[in-house]
């Protein structure tokens, strides 16, 4: 066993969170700090170009290659899971939208947890002090900031049709979804620059790289942390990880910082013998701290995509169907980083309400010109678009669990997507207002037909048989280290995201969100370890 060395802070994970804590914490010079990334550097060329996620998700260069065990709500399907395995983490291969959620979302967070400082007008200046908006600094956006917003230029008539007919439903067209109500229809805004993605790496890790006092070291597993003592008083200080076929520990003064995202850091955690104790027990790990909340509250986005055919309008369908048309599109962004292969994978959003009865909004649309059977097949050959609405707050409950002592098994993932009546509810009404926009009168030139699910499904029971089976993740996986108050058994980490029980330890990802956000969750899990950073500046860097 080789020593890495000792360092102030310990980062697992370079994903979104942990490019942000490496740039903020290594800003100042005394502080030495190591950043751990299993997989390699962000120097494939489909990262950058935005269509490129195509080719990142389940390739083994870029993604973990996770999937979840078969789903009963899914009609016994199996899904993909991406999480990306490369520096920038998730944020090198998600459809790049930026989204905050709703003012509700957070001051939620502050009530379950009991720490008042996570609520709307406490994190709205975290949101802004990272950013660099396209129209500049206002009350609610920040400028000058890494996190670059762009907002798309292009255009597509069918998208604007379905933003006329979400109006005439009741959707208004509205231009921003950031202000803490995002009820209306508008086209996304990304994170992009002149047509590029701006990855966590590009925007933070690589302004910080070359500073003496951060240490970056890619393609290095960890296999589990250092922990000392038992009982009420369990000291980490620091993790083992593997690199190049040797074995290393890397020591933590100050803190460790795990960052390995909603999949990585529950299954770090049981690794190390904190989690669920009978589970632990029955593979033969000595649990150090019983901690029945490690790996439960999985919450995700089960997208359910309507594909519509139309006629009269282009889409990304007839245009890419010949090489001329491929050609053209390539050419296009070879000369000026615009067109279909500058596009975020969803173009226009929608947030709407499932019923009058819900205060918020709590659906989202992705709306696409363009149409396929599952991701990673070929577009069909008809021109069509796809409307894809998720409920944003599910009721179901998953969890994630490793399956073996061994660190480079993959864990089980059991989403529970459609478990619960509520959400079979909340997913076949949503498929109705689906097809109440597209009967709206501003589509109707366009005679949109309903190719999937298919009409065949009418009553609320058939609309969430429906639901199984055409739904699939929108890969936003959270809360499987929730935070909470000191009485709740199965809160993981308190307000400052300290983990329970364990001293000089914290998680700083998606993992430790209560409730999912309204909306895409990657600018949200920035502002997590935004916030993070600033506790531990304030603090003065004292250890734990």
């Amino acid at each position: 066993m080789e020593s890495a060395g000792e360092y102030d802070y310990v980062i697992v994970g370079a994903g979104t969170a942990g490019c942000v804590l490496a740039n903020r914490l290594s800003r100042h010079p005394d502080i030495a700090v190591l950043l751990i990334e299993a997989g390699g550097k962000d120097d494939y060329l489909w990262i950058h170009i935005p269509v490129g996620y195509l080719y990142c998700i389940d390739n083994p260069r870029t993604d973990w290659l996770f999937r979840t065990e078969k789903d009963p709500g899914l009609a016994g399907r199996a899904l993909l899971y991406p999480r990306g395995k490369v520096l920038g983490g998730s944020s090198s291969i998600n459809g790049m939208i930026y989204m905050r959620g709703q003012q509700g979302d957070y001051d939620r967070w502050a009530d379950v947890s009991g720490d008042a400082s996570w609520r709307w007008e406490h994190v709205l200046p975290l949101f802004r002090k990272s950013e660099d908006h396209w129209l500049g600094a206002s009350a609610i956006h920040g400028s000058g900031g890494e996190w670059r917003v762009e907002r798309q230029c292009l255009s597509w008539e069918i998208l604007d049709a379905f933003r006329a007919a979400a109006s005439e439903t009741g959707i208004p067209a509205v231009t921003d979804f950031n202000s803490g109500d995002n009820h209306g229809c508008a086209y996304f805004e990304v994170n992009q620059r002149r047509g590029i993605r701006l990855n966590a790496a590009k925007a933070f890790l690589r302004p910080a790289s070359a500073r003496p006092n951060l240490t970056i070291m890619t393609g290095c597993h960890v296999e589990q942390l250092l922990l000392d003592g038992e009982g009420q008083d369990v000291l980490c200080r620091g993790v083992r990880f593997s690199g190049g076929g040797r074995m290393f520990t890397a020591t933590a003064r100050r803190e460790t910082l795990l960052a390995a995202g909603a999949i990585g850091s529950p299954q770090i955690l049981q690794l190390s013998g904190i989690g669920p104790a009978p589970h632990l027990q029955g593979l033969g790990i000595v649990p150090v701290v019983d901690a029945p909340g490690v790996g439960a509250n999985l919450q995700d986005h089960l997208q359910l995509r309507m594909v519509y055919r139309i006629a009269g309008a282009r889409s990304l369908n007839t245009l890419a169907s010949s090489w001329h048309g491929k050609l053209r599109i390539g050419l296009q962004y070879l000369l000026f980083q615009s067109g279909p292969m500058s596009m975020a994978p969803s173009q226009l959003g929608a947030f709407a309400r499932s019923d009058p009865g819900q205060a918020t909004p709590n659906l989202q649309y992705h709306v696409q010109p363009l149409s396929l059977d599952k991701f990673g097949d070929p577009l069909h050959g008809f021109p069509a678009f796809t409307a894809s609405v998720c409920n944003l707050r599910p009721t179901a409950r998953g969890h994630v669990r490793i399956a073996s002592a061994d660190s480079h098994a993959p864990p089980k993932i059991v989403p529970n997507y459609l478990s619960t009546p509520e959400d079979r509810r909340v997913a076949a009404a949503a498929l109705a207002l689906t097809r109440r926009i597209v009967a709206a009168p501003a589509l109707a030139r366009y005679r949109p037909q309903e190719f999937k699910p298919g009409p065949d499904f009418q009553t609320e029971d058939e609309l969430a048989e429906a639901a199984g089976l055409i739904g699939t993740t929108i890969f936003h996986p959270v809360g499987t280290c929730r935070m909470g108050r000191s009485d709740d058994p199965l809160a993981v980490v308190d307000g400052a995201l300290n983990v329970r029980g364990v001293r000089r330890l914290r998680v700083v990802d998606a993992s430790v969100m209560p409730f999912i956000t309204s909306g895409n969750t990657n600018s949200p899990t920035l502002m997590i370890a935004e916030k993070t950073a600033q506790a531990i500046e304030d603090a003065g860097f004292a250890a734990g």
